[in-house]
């Protein structure tokens, strides 16, 4: 009989990371096409892009590291 295994906390970090980075990437396209009345100074190199994008990459990396263990 195989005894069940908990999966590790990096898994669901990953989750985590990968939604909310999809998110803030997602608000970042949006005011990409609507830009906001007041501009801040690095609104024109846009970080939310960027930084969702880290974070999906970042959380997809640490989800399939950690998928493959045996619930």
């Amino acid at each position: 009989m195989s005894e069940k295994r908990m999966k590790p906390i990096w898994y669901f970090v990953g989750l985590i990371l990968s939604v909310m980075g999809g998110l803030i990437v997602i608000s970042g396209i949006y005011q990409l096409i609507n830009p906001p009345s007041v501009k801040t100074v690095l609104a024109g190199t846009h970080p939310d892009i960027w930084w969702g994008g880290i974070m999906i990459i970042f959380g997809g990396i640490m989800y399939l590291k950690n998928r493959k263990l045996e619930v």
